[in-house]
């Protein structure tokens, strides 16, 4: 059974960094691609970042850019979201996402409130 679970969501203030961490079992996790979405309040959820099996091929929503970086350790079992320049705009929950033999599954989400 796959579980994902997401932690380092919290507040921060605008120009400020946080690293979101996404803990995965249930299934051989170096064998997929991982991904980051976020939902802000009341509008869709948005596709954030992607990365590879070995790291490889990350790719980003432009709206992200140059101040997120996508990384996963296959040791541990885990793929980060290191956020950098954070803008209020980027306040939403954060969620980790895998599609394994077509399932698609989620973590419960981090919060993470950017204001002053």
């Amino acid at each position: 059974q796959v579980q994902l679970v997401e932690s380092g969501g919290g507040l921060v203030q605008p120009g400020g960094s946080l690293r979101l961490s996404c803990a995965a079992s249930g299934f051989t996790f170096s064998n997929y691609i991982m991904r980051w979405y976020r939902q802000a309040p009341g509008k869709e959820r948005e596709w954030v970042a992607r990365i590879g099996t070995f790291g490889n091929g990350a790719n980003y929503a432009d709206s992200v850019k140059g101040r997120f970086t996508i990384s996963r350790d296959n040791a541990k079992n885990t793929v980060y979201l290191q956020m950098n320049s954070l803008k209020p705009e980027d306040t939403a929950v954060y969620f980790c996402n895998v599609i394994v033999y077509t399932v698609n599954s989620w973590g419960q989400g981090t919060r993470v409130p950017v204001s002053s």
